[in-house]
């Protein structure tokens, strides 16, 4: 009988320890509580995406200073090539002036004709 009352005290005190669990709700963080380290994993988390966003700017900064070299330098190419041109077109003039131009040597040379001694 004893042993009766003994197991009927467990079933109510496991009985009482289920309703309480189920009155207390969820388990876990409650929503809107942050801990100390969820705060610094957030701060660090904000730290890593600003130095990340430095990064990118520091890039995209490289970048456009080579592409404004690269432009500077084919506009300096393309000027050459023009003036070149401009040569050549007053060189075949005077070609078909029957002029012999002023350097006749100059031009075999820069078609290959002459070789440079």
């Amino acid at each position: 009988m004893a042993e009766m009352e003994c197991q009927s005290i467990k079933m109510s005190i496991s009985e009482e320890a289920q309703t309480t669990r189920k009155e207390c709700g969820k388990r876990g963080r409650k929503p809107g509580r942050k801990t100390s380290t969820e705060k610094l994993d957030i701060k660090a988390k904000l730290e890593r995406s600003r130095q990340s966003a430095r990064e990118c700017r520091a890039r995209k900064k490289l970048r456009y200073q080579y592409l404004e070299e690269l432009v500077a330098d084919r506009e300096k190419a393309v000027v050459a090539l023009r003036a070149e041109l401009e040569r050549l077109i007053q060189w075949n003039r005077q070609l078909n002036e029957n002029v012999i131009p002023n350097n006749n040597d100059q031009l075999l040379q820069d078609i290959g004709i002459l070789k440079q001694e």
